[in-house]
This record gives C-alpha cells, structure tokens and sequence, in this order.
C-alpha cells in the first residue's frame, strides 16, 4: 500500500535543516508500517529499536544521554553498524524512561544522524523526568487513509488517476462509480488493516470484526485506568 505522508518523510531527510523526527498518529494507523517502508526505499540500511517488546534497551537513557553509548547499545541489539547512511528508528519510545527528551541531544551533539521516533499516546504517556524537547525536533502527523489512499489500496489506480486529473466531465460521467467506492471507503473507513482485508476478497463483516478489534484495543487503557 501507499501512503503520501511518505513524500514529507523524504523532504525531511533531505532538509539542511533537519532535526530527529517525531511520527504522531493514533494507534494502529500504521506508523510502524510506514518509517520501516521509508527506511527501506530511502536508506542503505536502518537500524530498528521497539522499546514495547525490548527489555533490553528499555532503560538506555536512564544514566546520561552520551550519543556514542547510545549509539553503541543500539548497534549491538540490531547487530547494524550506524553511520549517516543509517535511518534509526525508534518505535514505541514513551516505553523508554528520558527517550523522548534524549532526542535533543541527537539535535544538539549528533546532527548527523537519521533519527525517527514514533509511539502509542506520545504527548502524555510521558515518564516523571521527561521533558519535551521543544524547538529540537521535527513533527508529520500521520492520519487513517485518506479516499485516495483508499482507492490506491483497493487497486483502483485509474479511478484515482482520474479523479486526480480533475476532468470533471468524465468524473460526472463515472458518477455512479464513484459514488459506490465513496460508501465502500464510508463503511471500511481508513485504518490499514480494514482497507488490505477489504482489498483482499472484499469481506465487509471481516471488516467489521476488524474494527471491533481496533476500537477494544483503544478502549483497553481506559477501562485498566478507570479500575485502578
């Protein structure tokens, strides 16, 4: 699947300006999906770190925020060697005490570096002595699929192109078509895993079931903190 949020991610890597980035999004919109698919198509190599399954790595902010330790650590869980050719992706780091404030001192001591982080509940699952770092990082927010990535995902490529062609005139004329994917695109919605299952066999109560899924697991964390 495509998605054009990845355009934004190469005009950062190609910034002069660029600092660590920081992937927003709810969850299950496909963050993850989207820096590995990046790393892949842009990079030599990458080096990826989820801090919710690394126990590991987990505290490797903890003591200080020594850019060549860090580095080190994460060299020798990804067995990758890091230079600047290297994209670092830190997923899930609201799991990691100080990981969000250690992306200042990539800013400030190691520029060089490709570095993304993205987590679940980013601004406010923050541990006691985070501090954000304000002004010394990069932001792309990243949203459920738009109907065009809807319709790239289904395999509707002429339909996208001509609606991207803006040839009123034919769009009128497939009118009807295009209504019918608009009420598909209404019910599947753009959570990823509920457009790749209706793109697989077109299964709308797969897709429900789906949705249920996605909508238990937001529920989760409010039902665990309302029972504490």
């Amino acid at each position: 699947m495509k998605r054009t949020a990845i355009t934004e991610l190469y005009k950062w890597k190609d910034s002069d300006r660029r600092k660590p980035l920081v992937l927003l999004g709810a969850r299950q919109v496909g963050k993850t999906w989207l820096m590995k698919e990046f790393a892949k198509e842009a990079y030599k190599k990458y080096a990826y770190v989820n801090f919710e399954d690394n126990d590991e790595l987990r505290g490797l902010f903890e003591h200080d925020f020594d850019i060549s330790r860090i580095i080190t650590g994460i060299e020798w869980t990804t067995d990758v060697k890091i230079d600047e050719d290297t994209l670092i992706v830190l997923d899930e780091i609201q799991e990691a005490p100080r990981g969000i404030t250690a992306l200042k001192y990539f800013q400030e001591k190691a520029p060089q570096f490709h570095v993304i982080a993205a987590g679940s509940l980013l601004g406010i699952a923050m541990h006691k002595n985070d501090s954000f770092p304000v002004g010394k990082v990069d932001f792309i927010h990243l949203y459920p699929f738009s109907f065009y990535e809807f319709l790239s995902g289904i395999r509707e490529e002429k339909m996208l192109k001509l609606l991207q062609s803006h040839d009123w005139k034919m769009i009128t004329m497939f009118r009807n078509k295009f209504e019918e994917r608009l009420r598909q695109y209404y019910f599947v919605g753009g959570m990823p895993a509920a457009v790749a299952s209706f793109a697989k066999d077109g299964d709308l109560n797969e897709v429900r079931t789906i949705q249920k899924a996605i909508l238990d697991a937001y529920n989760a964390p409010e039902t665990e903190e309302s029972a504490e």
